[in-house]
């Protein structure tokens, strides 16, 4: 079982990073998001790796947990390059024999694409974050739309609570695994049909253990108190500072040489 998801996951450090609101790092991302489908050619790629990489730096998060983040998108990398790369039309060939044909506009989508995937395969948020923060954020964000019945705060806690409970899950499932494999059970060979079918010693255990852990849960909350956001206060109270202001200036200014960049691009007519 892989374990090499970092979804979910919160590294405990003092950094830059993990000071800023996490209304500016939910926002951040989305700007990243948008950052990254800005971007048409390898200079661009090249200037939000260089902006990943000064992220990174300054939220002392190791480059191996980031990287775990990518793992688990190997095999989706792999269709994605595979498909945009044989089936993307384009009349620029340059290879063609047989059944194989390949144009370099297949090869410039299926590299646009899987570098896309790369970064955003990146779980910097939530490394950064901690659950009760990022739903303290989410709800705060989605404040606004109370006056329209939205319930905010609802779906703020169950998206943290899903963001939690996925290593959670991850490890429960290695654990099942191995205990079927003690006891004699086979993932590893076979064809598909034979491997989906030795899933399900794994699966029922795997369902019934989170729907045990959803109701130790719920009754954790009622034993407490919990009557969703209603009347509901905090510890500490989220707040703006100039180095969340410094985060979104700098994100900005990335964006802003994505956009100069491909202006430059497009008058010399690209990079491929």
């Amino acid at each position: 079982m892989n374990l090499n998801i970092t979804m979910g996951q919160y590294y405990p450090v003092d950094s830059f990073v993990h000071r800023l609101d996490p209304r500016t790092k939910i926002l951040l991302t989305i700007l990243m998001i948008v950052a990254v489908f800005m971007v048409h050619s390898l200079v661009g790629y090249a200037l939000v790796l260089a902006f990943l990489y000064w992220a990174a730096k300054c939220s002392n998060v190791p480059f191996k947990m980031l990287m775990k983040g990518i793992k688990p998108l190997r095999i989706i990398l792999i269709l994605t390059f595979v498909l945009n790369l044989f089936f993307s039309n384009g009349t620029t060939p340059l290879i063609d024999w047989w059944i194989i044909h390949i144009t370099r506009e297949g090869l410039t989508q299926a590299v646009h694409y899987s570098l896309r995937l790369v970064f955003l395969g990146t779980s910097l948020m939530t490394l950064t974050t901690s659950p009760i923060a990022l739903s303290d954020g989410i709800e705060l964000l989605l404040s606004p739309l109370k006056r329209f019945h939205f319930p905010a705060h609802e779906l703020a806690m169950m998206m943290s609570i899903a963001l939690r409970f996925i290593p959670t899950l991850m490890e429960e499932a290695d654990k099942i695994m191995k205990a079927q494999m003690a006891r004699g059970a086979d993932f590893e060979t076979g064809n598909l049909f034979a491997r989906a079918k030795a899933m399900i010693p794994l699966l029922v255990p795997l369902f019934v253990s989170a729907f045990r852990r959803a109701g130790e849960l719920a009754m954790a909350m009622e034993a407490r108190c919990y009557h969703g956001g209603e009347n509901r206060t905090r510890l500490r109270k989220l707040e703006i500072t100039k180095n969340d202001y410094l985060a979104y200036g700098a994100v900005l200014a990335l964006i802003l040489l994505i956009v100069l960049e491909g202006v430059v691009v497009s008058h010399i007519g690209g990079i491929f």
